[in-house]
Formats: structure tokens, C-alpha cells, sequence
């Protein structure tokens, strides 16, 4: 499909069909997304082609990045899409989210990323991650930055006003986080004047992270999953000799071989039951495509849903290893794995 001409697909899928997380502002948020992180794998043409054609499918969410590298082409996309007069801006739900190094210039980033994707508002604009530290693109995971430092109440809460201050001044419908823990959100909830409607983190059958999953429905916070499948695509640099493949679990494949589908589907599948809203990668149009079926197609069953309860394996794919500071003894420290803020 040419990024230069928009029509809706003769196999879309009908966005009204797709369900609805609501939201504590009443908002509905489309249970499936569409991401556009391609790794290293992916030029951000492959990418915004394929926002354009999930477009064209029926997709309605679509999650983006400035530090993603691609959102003005995404927004040449966008552009097509809405031009076309077949799909009106309030169809569409584009969440885009604040990169490490503009925590302190909030509003002109969030400015340069509606200029990019060309719209005029964002749904959704997240913290990317709780930290101001940065890292050139495609460095490697022993990479620090000198100036990184631990996670500092006082400098995010700067961060979160200027992040209130996006939605009184009508550039963000909704603010939220990512990359969060539960520590670190009783601080944001405690001093917070416009409470984060969604938390974006790594979620998928080998790594469920029950309790901040729980902590997040228990504060009207929409847990939106990302790797929902295992990332198997993600960069080499990221992978490590424990790491599990979701995709490649019995339990898993013996249920998508009942069922006729790929593990992947069964994964997101999971995932939309269990609550939270998986926003998978893909540039192939079978793939996204059968990715957003499949929240239309009939359920898993209760024992399907229990056995994949059942193969947790605590297995973070994402560590953040670059965003250590001095002093740091692991990756292990973003995390507060203890209950308490690492400093």
C-alpha cells in the first residue's frame, strides 16, 4: 500500500466491534494498539506504511515515540489518513510519549511531536521513563551516561506539572507513565493534581508483574502492554542467555494448535482478557491484522486463561540497563524490586 493514497481495506475489521478500556475520565481507549518501535530491524518508512495500513484494517490506537525516530513520517501517514475524509481525528486514539533528555522542556517537546505527526492534539502523552537519563540511539546495553542519576521525586514532579500544564492548555487529552513502579507511583498519586490514566509497561504471558498489574486496576490506572508476544524482534543488544520466549512455551503452543492460530495471537488474546491493552509491533499486514481479530473473535476458556496464569516466569525482557547511574550495582536497581526507591 502507497503512504500517498488512503482507503479503508475490503477486509477491514470493524472498529466498533473492537472493544473498550474506559477510562476514569469516561475516555475509551481501544483494547488493541498498534506500536511503532521497529527495533533496528525496520526503517521508519516500513513503519509508517504500516500505521497507514492497520489504519485501513481497523486499528484505531496507535502508540508512538519522539525517541522512536519516526513520528514525522508516521505523521505523513496521518496526514493521508485523515485527508481522506474517511476517518475524522476523534476516530483515531495517538498516544506519543516524552523522551529522557526534554524532562525539563515538556511543552516544547510535546509541540515538536504534534508537529511531526501533524495533528493537534495527542489522547495521550506518556513519561517515557521515570529518569532524565539519556543515551545516544543504538548503543550498546554497558552504555551510561555520565550525568545519569537515580530516580528524583522533586525533578519528576517538575516533570508531571509541565505535564498537567500540556492538558489545561488542550495540547493532551490524558497524561500517564511508563516504565513505572509501585514505589515511585505512590509518591506521583500522593502529589499529583491530574492523576496518569494508563501506565505503559512490559507485559506478556513470562512476564505478568501481577502486583503492579493489580496496583494499577486497584487506581483506575489502564495497564497498556508492551512485548505483549515476548518481543522476539526486539535489538540483539537487549538479549541476555535467561531470557525465555513466550511463543515457544507448551502451554501457549498447545493452545494456539487447538485453536488454528499462531502462539503470538494467543499471547494477545491473554492479554486483552486478563485487562490490560497490548499494543503489539508489526509491519506484516497478516499479522497486524490478525492481531486486532482476535480481540473479536470468541475467548479463551477459563482453563486456558488459568494455565497461562500459571507460566509466569518473572522474565523482564526490557531491563534498562543504559539508564544506570554511577554507583548502580544492576539493572535490577531501576526496578525497586525491594519495595522501596533505589537511590
Amino acid at each position: 500500500m502507497s503512504v500517498s493514497t488512503f482507503e479503508i481495506a475490503t477486509d477491514a475489521i470493524d472498529p466498533t466491534r473492537v472493544p473498550q478500556q474506559t477510562l476514569y475520565t469516561g475516555a475509551k481507549l481501544p483494547v488493541v494498539g498498534i506500536g511503532t518501535f521497529g527495533s533496528d530491524r525496520y526503517t521508519g518508512d516500513d513503519i509508517a506504511t504500516a500505521v497507514q495500513e492497520a489504519i485501513s484494517l481497523g486499528y484505531r490506537h496507535i502508540d508512538c515515540a519522539s525517541v522512536y525516530g519516526n513520528e514525522p513520517l508516521i505523521g505523513k501517514s496521518f496526514r493521508n489518513v485523515l485527508a481522506s475524509g474517511l476517518i475524522q481525528r476523534e476516530d483515531l486514539w495517538i498516544t506519543s510519549k516524552l523522551w529522557n533528555d526534554k524532562h525539563d522542556d515538556v511543552i516544547a517537546s510535546c509541540e515538536q511531536t504534534l508537529k511531526d505527526l501533524q495533528i493537534d492534539y495527542l489522547d495521550l502523552y506518556l513519561v517515557h521513563w521515570p529518569f532524565p537519563n539519556f543515551h545516544a540511539p543504538g548503543v550498546d546495553v554497558d552504555s551510561r551516561d555520565p550525568h545519569a542519576k537515580p530516580y528524583i521525586h522533586d525533578n519528576y514532579m517538575k516533570t508531571w506539572r509541565q505535564m498537567e500544564r500540556l492538558v489545561e492548555m488542550g495540547l493532551v487529552k490524558h497524561i500517564g507513565t511508563s516504565n513505572m513502579t509501585i514505589p515511585k507511583f505512590e509518591l506521583l498519586l500522593r502529589d499529583a493534581k491530574i492523576k496518569p490514566v494508563a501506565n505503559e509497561m512490559e507485559l506478556h504471558p513470562h512476564f505478568q508483574q501481577p502486583e503492579l498489574f493489580q496496583y494499577c486496576i486497584d487506581h483506575d490506572i489502564v495497564p497498556i502492554g508492551y512485548s505483549p508476544i515476548g518481543s522476539p524482534k526486539r535489538p540483539e543488544r537487549d538479549k541476555t542467555p535467561d531470557d525465555t520466549v513466550d511463543i515457544e512455551d507448551p502451554v501457549i503452543v498447545s493452545i494456539a494448535e487447538r485453536l488454528g492460530v499462531h502462539p503470538a495471537i494467543v499471547c494477545v488474546k491473554w492479554a486483552i482478557q486478563r485487562g490490560q491493552v497490548p499494543i503489539p509491533f508489526s509491519t506484516s499486514r497478516k499479522n497486524f491484522r490478525s492481531n486486532l481479530e482476535c480481540s473479536i473473535t470468541p475467548p479463551l476458556t477459563d482453563t486456558d486463561m488459568e494455565a497461562i496464569a500459571g507460566i509466569d516466569k518473572n522474565c523482564r525482557l526490557i531491563k534498562g540497563q543504559v539508564f544506570l547511574w554511577e554507583g548502580a550495582k544492576g539493572w535490577e536497581d531501576l526496578w525497586d524490586l525491594d519495595g522501596t526507591i533505589t537511590r
